[in-house]
């Protein structure tokens, strides 16, 4: 039971998704405290107070101001970057160690259903084909 979840486990697409889940979710509450909490104020010390704020542009329309905010997409992209990081050197890195062993032949990849296994199951479908058939006589 066990070696089949872990070759469910170890199969790429599902690697895939949990990363995606992963970036999407677990890391990014901590990669904006990272960047609020020490990005941001090295940025206010290098260019002064509220330096990432002087980062925008502000647009007039029909007496409406609409303010464009390039120090929150510098943020973001900062984010993504470091989540983005994280995961590759923490999950998918590792995966592909593991996937490259075995190709090499040092762990069993999973495992398939041996001849004797395959006939006994064939036997077992046509008993109860014949069992079925047998009834409706």
């Amino acid at each position: 039971m066990l070696k089949g979840f872990k070759d469910f486990l170890m199969r790429g697409n599902v690697v895939d998704l949990a990363v995606a889940v992963v970036i999407g979710s677990a890391f990014t509450a901590i990669v904006t405290a990272f960047t609020n909490g020490l990005i941001k104020p090295l940025i206010s010390t290098i260019g002064g107070t509220d330096a990432a704020k002087g980062l925008g542009y502000q647009i007039f329309d029909n007496n409406q101001a609409t303010f464009l905010d390039f120090g929150g997409v510098i943020n973001a992209a900062i984010n993504f970057v470091l989540v983005a990081a994280v995961v590759y050197f923490v999950i998918v890195l590792p995966v592909k160690k593991v996937q490259e062993r075995r190709k090499r032949g040092q762990e069993p990849g999973p495992s398939e259903p041996t001849d004797v296994e395959l006939l006994i199951e064939i036997r077992d479908l046509l008993r109860a084909q014949n069992q079925r058939d047998n009834g409706r006589d």
